[in-house]
């Protein structure tokens, strides 16, 4: 009797084996993926322009056919102008999106963890961030006049707003329990920041640099589009002055493309940063 009971309690029972061999961490099911699935609608938006463009259903003029389009691309390559716009572009943005981002973010910082410095910043923070870029625009030429300095603080001030809110977000959405354990082990102010409130913030704050990579991007579009005579804002409102839809569309796809991999080297950091996260994927 003893032996029978020995032996049941050392081998594990069919039905626990089968709930440990189906037991799967929730929200990471395998599933097969599709090999570059997101682009297949591009390319049939693609192969359907290019077929309207065949038939003649519609001028060049209007909407040129992507081989057209691929066309123009080549030349203002060869002629050196694209590259030459497009690397003034990224240089503003650059400076442009690491100024008002760098600024949000500590701002946030203060305003998440200080509730003094929130009364007295939040309030003009939400009513500015109101305001549209093109309502501002003019007067940051009129102050900086068209040199480099208007445009970089025009882009910045779009960075700033999404990096601002949502840091300070992400650390009011921090869980109070967390602070008083913290509280408890004695860390000091700096060790709470960098081992509590940062990464509890972490995907608040992924998510504001986001969103003010796009707003960066709006906000260069319309500082060429205004006042510049270079980058690739200028070729589009340059070409559109002229008719030259290829080199608008041209324009729009530097801009898109460029934008997508901003946003997927974000994505990208979000993944390998954020492993902890046991959420839900679809």
């Amino acid at each position: 009797m003893s032996n029978h009971i020995e032996a049941n309690l050392g081998e594990p029972s069919a039905v626990t084996h089968s709930v440990a061999t189906n037991r799967r961490p929730r929200g990471r099911s395998k599933r097969r993926s599709i090999p570059l699935i997101g682009a297949y609608l591009p390319i049939s938006v693609v192969i359907i322009w290019q077929v309207i463009c065949s038939f003649n259903w519609v001028t060049p003029e209007i909407l040129p056919s992507p081989l057209q389009i691929v066309d123009a691309f080549v030349r203002l390559t060869s002629t050196g102008e694209l590259v030459n716009d497009v690397g003034i572009s990224l240089l503003r943005m650059v400076i442009g999106f690491l100024l008002g981002a760098s600024i949000g973010l500590i701002t946030g910082l203060f305003a998440g963890l200080y509730r003094r410095f929130e009364e007295v910043v939040d309030p003009s923070v939400q009513m500015l961030r109101t305001v549209p870029h093109l309502a501002i625009t003019p007067l940051f030429i009129l102050w900086l006049g068209l040199g480099e300095w208007s445009k970089d603080i025009l882009i910045a001030t779009g960075a700033f707003f999404p990096m601002y809110i949502n840091t300070f977000m992400g650390i009011r959405n921090v869980d109070s329990k967390l602070f008083d354990v913290a509280r408890i082990l004695e860390f000091s102010r700096v060790k709470q920041l960098t081992k509590l409130v940062l990464p509890a913030a972490l995907p608040n704050i992924l998510l504001g640099l986001r969103l003010a990579l796009g707003v960066s991007w709006l906000g260069l579009v319309v500082a060429e589009m205004l006042g510049s005579s270079s980058g690739v804002g200028y070729l589009i409102l340059n070409a559109q002055q002229f008719s030259e839809t290829d080199i608008v569309f041209v324009g729009i796809i530097i801009f898109a493309v460029v934008g997508k991999l901003s946003d997927s080297i974000v994505r990208l950091l979000e993944r390998r940063w954020l492993r902890w996260r046991d959420s839900y994927t679809g």
